[in-house]
């Protein structure tokens, strides 16, 4: 298999380095560390952890990895695969940090030091990411469809509740005709989207 080009996403070449790992290169699966192991580290780090503990908890994950690299059966889904781990490996690591604080301190549970510990409820880096490749992934299928469907999605994807009036008068197309047609280009983008192996979309 050859090498994915610099355009390819980080989660194109996730699934390279799996592939490849399972057949007895591991050339892309070192690539891919290097490249990867920031974003883990940045994962890892807003849920909390230490800098001291978040070197340790990004390598279980690799290390899980290549526990279950076998067991993944959709190489596509390799990174989301790792972001969920490090989260969960965070939450582990941020748990028995606060428990064992609680033991050499004997803190009550709710103690506002030992609080700062919890993990950050907001979205974090792997959040943004996740999004670009499915946004990445969307409009590489979308591009496949006819012309007047790509026109028609992505005026009815500016709004919540699209203006079917305005969208008429914008492409041409009776008011009539545009749910009906809105229903079929979708059909045609989930087919794009089943034959790119992205299930998940499905």
């Amino acid at each position: 298999m050859t090498r994915p080009a610099e355009t390819s996403s980080l989660g194109d070449r996730a699934a390279v380095a799996v592939i490849e790992y399972r057949e007895g290169r591991p050339g892309a699966m070192t690539d891919f560390v290097r490249e990867a192991s920031p974003l883990l580290w940045r994962t890892v780090r807003s849920q909390g952890v230490s800098r001291e503990a978040a070197d340790d908890v990004v390598q279980q994950t690799w290390a899980a990895l290549v526990r279950h690299v076998d067991s993944i059966s959709e190489p596509k889904a390799t990174l989301k695969w790792l972001l969920v781990t490090a989260r969960r490996a965070a939450w582990e690591a941020v748990r028995k940090d606060r428990t064992d604080d609680m033991r050499r301190t004997g803190l009550p549970d709710d103690d506002a030091e030992t609080a700062t510990t919890l993990p950050d409820p907001a979205p974090g880096p792997e959040a943004e990411l996740l999004r670009n490749e499915r946004d990445r992934t969307l409009w590489a299928a979308l591009r496949e469809l006819p012309e007047r469907c790509q026109e028609l999605l992505r005026l009815v994807s500016l709004a919540d509740r699209p203006d079917y009036r305005s969208i008429s008068a914008a492409i041409g197309m009776p008011i009539g005709s545009i749910g009906a047609t809105r229903g079929r280009c979708l059909a045609k983008l989930r087919t794009v989207l089943t034959e790119r192996g992205e299930t998940s979309w499905t």
